[in-house]
């Protein structure tokens, strides 16, 4: 059964992937980095991209684009940018990284589609972060639809890594369906590995042999610890046994200190691709910065077609796909 989608904060593409995997067509691709939509354009050459602010995309020009009348589109998608939400920031309560999630609600009121999906991390439910949640809650509501909110981790969803996310389902009122999430699917499952990293050398190596696997800095002695070591993402070392970290987009992810669990080497770029559930033929522009960025801003793959899935199965067939 297909379905059709518009997809926001579309970044290198990992969502648009997972409706693919799951029989969606992408009617519409938004994204506003040069890179991302440089990557999004190498593996879906076909679909539609608006490079640029989502601000001043109007309802009526996505529509144009996409092709579709209001009303008419199976689902809206989007993943508004959350650093301002992360458990590794200061979740600040007036970042304006958080109010972007507006302009998402403003095109679901006129886009009007049968369902959406909007992704964010766990971090919007800790602390004082919980008056953003209520408030996104309370407008997605608002715009119509029947809403659920649920955190997810993608290691049960064919992802070898531990990324745990908040999903919000919303569903049109007047189509009279609950809305509802996934049960885990698979067991959560170590990467598989793919020998092309970095040799290590130096300190980095007395670091590595230090390291035990799935261990980090606080596994190493004083006299290998510098100031930028101190943060418990340095120098983290997989395991054979265990999914991934969670791979995020920071500066000292980007300085190459994770580590391979049995070859003294940094993780390759084959691994960090497997590491987000992206087939290892997935292009990518620029080089390993690049590619360590958009992976780590995007939605897994395998854990959108597992939630896409489940809302073709679950919402548009008993709607009648109309």
């Amino acid at each position: 059964m297909s379905f059709s989608v518009i997809s926001t904060f579309s970044g290198c593409g990992g969502s648009s992937l997972g409706y693919q995997l799951a029989g969606g067509k992408v009617r519409l691709a938004v994204e506003w980095d040069n890179n991302a939509v440089e990557t999004y354009r190498l593996n879906f050459p076909d679909t539609p991209i608006y490079h640029g602010d989502i601000a001043k995309l109007s309802v009526e020009k996505c529509l144009e684009l996409a092709g579709m009348q209001p009303g008419e589109l199976d689902v809206f998608d989007g993943s508004p940018p959350c650093q301002g939400f992360s458990t590794a920031g200061k979740r600040k309560f007036d970042d304006d990284r958080n109010q972007l999630f507006r302009e998402y609600v403003r095109l679901l009121r006129g886009l009007r589609p049968k369902v959406f999906v909007m992704e964010n991390v766990s971090g919007m439910v800790k602390g004082k972060m919980k008056l953003i949640f209520v408030e996104c809650l309370k407008e997605l509501k608002a715009s119509g639809y029947n809403v659920k909110a649920r955190l997810l981790n993608a290691m049960y969803y064919d992802v070898p890594q531990s990324r745990e996310r908040m999903i919000f389902i919303g569903v049109r009122n007047e189509l009279g369906i609950e809305p509802s999430h996934p049960r885990a699917q698979t067991q959560p499952k170590a990467v598989e590995s793919h020998d092309d990293g970095t040799r290590l050398e130096g300190i980095d190596l007395d670091r590595w042999q230090a390291i035990p696997p799935g261990g980090n800095y606080e596994d190493l002695p004083k006299h290998l610890i510098n100031g930028k070591a101190k943060f418990s993402n340095f120098h983290r070392k997989l395991s054979p046994y265990r999914p991934s970290f969670t791979i995020g987009k920071e500066e000292h992810f980007l300085s190459g200190r994770f580590y391979h669990w049995a070859e003294p080497r940094r993780i390759s770029d084959i691994e960090l691709k497997r590491i987000g559930s992206f087939p290892d033929a997935y292009r990518f522009a620029g080089d390993s910065k690049d590619i360590h960025n958009r992976i780590g801003n995007s939605v897994p793959p395998n854990l959108m077609k597992a939630i896409a899935g489940h809302i073709r199965d679950n919402v548009l067939a008993k709607c009648g796909h109309q």
